[in-house]
Parts: structure tokens; C-alpha cells; sequence
């Protein structure tokens, strides 16, 4: 019944379905920026706390 309403609605010049559509992928593209920070943050993290050493490569040569 709603995907009707929102059909119906833009073809006779009306906006309320498009704002429908920008809310979607508004409430959509949330969840995947939130991982996408909380993965950079975590990268971030564990790159600072395992820097290589110049000690254990002049052991390894």
C-alpha cells in the first residue's frame, strides 16, 4: 500500500515520494558508515601499537 501511495504520488508532480526514497537510503547508508568508521578507528589502533622495530629487522639480516 505505501509502494503504491509513493508511485502514485510522483507521477502526478507530487514530492512526498521522493523524500521517501532520501529517507530510505538515508536510514540505509547509516549502518555502513558507522562500520566503515569504527573499522578505521580500529585500523588505526592496532597499526600504532605493533610498529616494526629496527631491532628485529637488523636480527632478521
Amino acid at each position: 500500500m505505501c509502494t503504491l501511495t509513493a508511485e502514485n504520488s510522483t507521477k502526478d508532480g507530487n514530492m512526498q515520494g521522493r523524500g521517501l526514497n532520501d529517507g530510505i537510503l538515508f536510514l540505509l547508508v547509516i549502518p555502513y558508515l558507522a562500520a566503515a568508521g569504527l573499522g578505521y578507528l580500529w585500523y588505526k589502533k592496532y597499526r600504532k601499537k605493533n610498529p616494526p622495530t629496527k631491532k628485529f629487522i637488523n636480527e632478521i639480516k
